[in-house]
């Protein structure tokens, strides 16, 4: 209401208070005129019998015309209803259960006391995150808590908060890591229960985790759908314990199951020419918003690298599983928020991401099924706005282009222009030559792409060996293909099989022999008016048997021998059983035994653990005394079987204990001095045995008598040195000679005064001092004399003279 007064000409806003209405008769109010809600006539959210904080939140939010799955699946969820609603991508599903579960927990006036009211789950974190940001705008009036419960986050942080959130959004992962860790978390009062992308969420990839989830869900609940496409089988529905759901489908009798304003085309190409049209088409379309899908995180990573390196000329972004939390919601934030860039994204970004404003989508790499295409498809031409998507195909995946018109999807064929197209092939070769992070990056993405491959389902179209693999490793700047180690461990496998196949024929074939032997066998004739016994069996003469290589019964080596005597019989009525089934038997001997069974037998038989037992050689046991207890006492403490331990005996038996380790003690000190005497003696005894040695040695050349003096060997049988050399030398000097003679006549006096004094055993060391010092200086002078003066010829007759000298003394 607008008010103005004579003094202030300006327009002011005044908000009258309406009357006090119990707010209980407002949600009465409310409540009955769910059941009077046309969708043929309701347009508008206003037209909606809405609380007035919804409405607010909507309209703020420029939330005003409905869509068609809002109009025909909002006021059946009202009603308290199970929905299973599909429409195309784009159609505004998001509103459609989140205004019934505001006004559901609106109406029955929840709060935080009441814990958790409302559960959404999605199978991607940035589709969880666009549900609370929408959530946040259109709840922003409700007195109601909400929670973004999703992986990659601050667990501790999630759980203190988990008790005060009335809607929690999250992800299947994160969900069940609360319920089985979280002692907070309380979902028995729970009313709605919320799956977006409902068909993603039963898939086979969070089948174990949802079957856990449910589990812990009450029974009576409201289960609401959604999906662009929608499942309907009996099995997931019966999973959720559905009772009496209706479906909605919009766009069921529509003529195309994809956007009405959605142009799409399709280019079959080579696999190594991808790179290469892929750079064509960023170049030629730099002023628009574009997202290209890859089937493999590993191919996203090197592919937004590589391109970052050589600068197309447009802002370019990733994103993929494997990037942590916060930067994935960064990069879905600034593409969000700009209006030229290119996001390399794998189907992570496929499923119900409101991108605003995206012209092209590009499949580089051919999509699973028809479902993964309109999802992928569906990230543009959103809410009746236009958008164009470009199928790439290999020449071998064009068999999904009819699946694809199958299912009611519009797509044309078109042609690239060869002249507009660039190869950066040279690029990509100097890169990696530069680069070896980028070269590894390459490799990953070469081999996950060819994984990929191979592990899909529809052989018809997805076949590894229609790849050219060398050319598209040269066309990622590879010079040399990486190995592919998955494709020989098949391959090897594959040979396995086949020889398992042959030797399972073989056994056949063998099986097939012994049971025409065992024919033959019942064929014969034996009269069974013989009664023989086994002695009599026995007297017959034995005769040898073999398998003839042409024939199938057994043939007799004795020509002689009658043919009644091919057989010979040693017990009767004895079934022959020659093929004895080698798993029954392995059954019957191999049982399963528990470790419980195990532990049971262990104490049965009172094995101690980690216990050893020496004996001797009559069988006793040897007791370690330093491990083992000694006293009574000690053993009794350790036989005792009550739980906890006992001071008072503990310490009766550490003092008991004491004493045999004093006693023990003693006697390795005693055994240790023992050693060490016996060591001395040892060496008194090498050291006496030693110089006894020495003066056998001294005493081996001359005998001793009684009286001390030596005696001389007989050496009368040694021939006449003087006889044999002669008398030595003569000059013609003779005073020459006789100072000759005379200094030969001392040298020998010298040496033999030195031989006695060396070879006297009885000195002692202060004698043979005393007799080096009698030696007077004279005759050292002459000697030194002698040595330098005598030649060396002289020297040998000297030598020789002086030998025979003390042999005659």
């Amino acid at each position: 209401m607008i008010k103005t007064t004579n003094n202030e000409k300006k327009k002011i806003k005044v908000y009258h208070r309406k009357k006090n209405v119990p707010e209980k008769s407002i949600i009465k109010n409310l409540q009955s005129q769910y059941d009077k809600i046309d969708e043929r006539q309701i347009m508008k959210f206003a037209d909606l019998p809405l609380s007035s904080q919804t409405q607010k939140g909507l309209k703020e939010s420029q939330y005003i015309t409905l869509s068609d799955i809002q109009r025909q699946s909002i006021g059946l969820a009202l009603r308290g209803l199970n929905i299973l609603g599909a429409a195309k991508t784009g159609s505004g599903k998001t509103l459609a259960f989140l205004i019934p579960v505001i006004e559901s927990l609106y109406c029955k006036q929840w709060t935080k006391l009441d814990g958790i009211g409302a559960l959404i789950i999605t199978p991607t974190r940035e589709l969880a995150y666009q549900i609370y940001e929408t959530l946040r705008k259109v709840g922003h009036y409700h007195d109601l808590s909400a929670g973004l419960i999703i992986g990659g986050k601050d667990l501790h942080f999630e759980k203190k908060r988990m008790n005060q959130c009335n809607i929690i959004i999250c992800t299947p992962g994160r969900l069940l890591q609360h319920m089985d860790e979280n002692p907070l978390f309380d979902c028995s009062n729970m009313q709605i229960l919320v799956l977006d992308e409902a068909d993603k969420c039963l898939d086979m990839g969070f089948e174990a985790t949802m079957t856990a989830i449910i589990e812990n869900l009450p029974e009576e609940r409201q289960t609401l759908l959604f999906s662009a496409t929608q499942t309907r089988s009996t099995r997931d529905l019966a999973k959720l314990s559905l009772k009496d759901p209706i479906y909605v489908s919009v766009h069921e009798y529509s003529a195309h199951t994809t956007p009405e304003f959605l142009q799409q085309s399709y280019v079959i190409c080579e696999l190594e020419d991808k790179i290469g049209m892929l750079w064509s088409f960023m170049k030629n379309h730099l002023k628009q918003k574009v997202i290209v899908f890859f089937s493999t995180c590993k191919q996203v990573k090197f592919m937004y690298e590589a391109f970052c390196r050589m600068r197309p000329g447009t802002s370019l972004l990733s994103l993929y599983g494997k990037m942590h939390q916060l930067k994935r919601m960064n990069i879905y934030e600034t593409f969000c928020r700009k209006q030229h860039a290119v996001l390399f994204a794998t189907d992570i970004a496929s499923r119900g991401l409101d991108f605003p404003d995206v012209d092209w989508v590009v499949q580089m790499d051919c999509p699973e099924d028809t479902n993964s295409y309109i999802h992928r498809a569906g990230r543009t031409a959103r809410f009746q706005s236009g958008g164009e998507s470009l199928l790439v195909l290999l020449p071998s995946e064009t068999n999904i282009v009819e699946k694809l018109q199958d299912s009611k999807i519009p797509i044309s064929m078109i042609k690239i222009n060869p002249n507009k197209l660039q190869f950066p092939h040279r690029k990509l070769e100097a890169l990696m030559a530069r680069d070896c992070a980028l070269k590894e990056s390459a490799q990953r993405a070469f081999v996950a792409y060819v994984k990929s491959v191979h592990l899909m389902q529809d052989k018809s179209i997805f076949n590894v060996k229609n790849l050219k693999i060398d050319d598209f490793a040269r066309s990622l700047g590879l010079i040399t293909p990486p190995k592919l180690r998955f494709l020989q461990k098949i391959k090897d496998s594959s040979t396995n099989a086949s020889t398992n196949t042959k030797t399972q024929t073989n056994k056949e074939k063998e099986s097939s022999a012994i049971q025409l032997l065992k024919h033959s066998v019942s064929s014969e004739e034996i009269d069974s008016s013989d009664d023989m016994s086994v002695n009599n069996f026995e007297e017959k003469p034995k005769t040898s048997h073999f398998k003839h290589p042409g024939n199938h019964g057994l043939v007799n080596n004795n020509d002689d021998d009658d043919d009644d005597e091919i057989l010979t019989i040693k017990r009767r009525n004895i079934q022959i059983d020659p093929l004895i089934e080698p798993e029954e038997m392995q059954l019957k001997k191999k049982k399963s035994v528990t470790k419980a069974a195990v532990a049971k037998k262990i104490l049965k038989k009172n094995i101690v653990p980690n216990k050893k037992i020496n004996f001797d050689e009559d069988g006793q046991e040897i007791l370690d005394t330093a491990k083992s207890k000694q006293s009574d006492i000690g053993k009794e403490y350790e036989q005792e079987e009550d739980s906890g331990i006992n001071i008072e005996t503990a310490k009766k038996a550490l003092l008991y204990e004491d004493s045999f380790d004093k006693k023990r003690f003693k006697e390795k000190i005693k055994e240790k001095h023992r050693k060490e005497k016996q060591k001395l003696k040892n060496q008194k005894k090498q050291t006496s045995e030693k110089d006894e040695e020495s003066d056998a040695d001294y005493s081996g050349s001359e005998e001793y008598e009684s009286d001390g003096e030596s005696v001389q060997s007989n050496l009368s049988w040694l021939p006449d040195p003087d006889e044999i050399y002669g008398h030595g030398p003569q000059s013609d000097d003779g005073n020459d000679s006789e100072d000759s003679n005379q200094v030969i006549d001392d040298i020998k006096k010298h040496k033999s005064i030195k031989n006695k004094f060396e070879n006297a055993p009885d000195e002692t060391q202060s004698l043979r001092a005393q007799k080096r010092k009698s030696l007077s200086s004279k005759d050292r002078k002459n000697i030194k004399k002698t040595r330098q003066d005598v030649s060396p010829f002289d020297s040998l007759h000297v030598d020789e003279e002086l030998a025979l000298q003390l042999l005659r003394d």
